[in-house]
């Protein structure tokens, strides 16, 4: 999308250049236009440059974002796995009694 932006900016300053060229200026000298033309170009470069700087800076979040979800999937599972077996391991209320763990003392025994 900015990518679209700029070019479509960049038209529009060529187009300006034409017609600056083409229909001259009563207002300003060549040598005014001239100077213009070259602040608005070293502009555009500009721009163009920050947008490679943004793209370049947005493809590394994204790639850090893409290593985030991978990691923040395994660990949700292994939770979700602990979670699991952590509740299959509690003792139901037979088992906890007093009178079950002697039996089970006694039985080790």
């Amino acid at each position: 999308e900015l990518e679209n932006q700029l070019m479509a900016k960049s038209k529009t300053l060529d187009d300006l250049k034409q017609s600056l060229a083409l229909n001259g200026s009563a207002e300003q000298t060549p040598e005014a236009q001239s100077l213009r033309i070259a602040e608005l170009c070293e502009m555009k470069d500009s721009i163009v440059n920050q947008v490679a700087q943004l793209k370049a800076s947005m493809e590394s979040t994204l790639e850090q974002w893409r290593a985030y979800d991978e990691i923040y999937a395994e660990v949700s599972l292994m939770t979700t796995r602990y979670l699991y077996c952590i509740d299959q391991c509690k003792p139901s209320a037979e088992e906890a009694s007093l009178e079950a763990l002697k039996k089970q003392v006694k039985t080790l025994q």
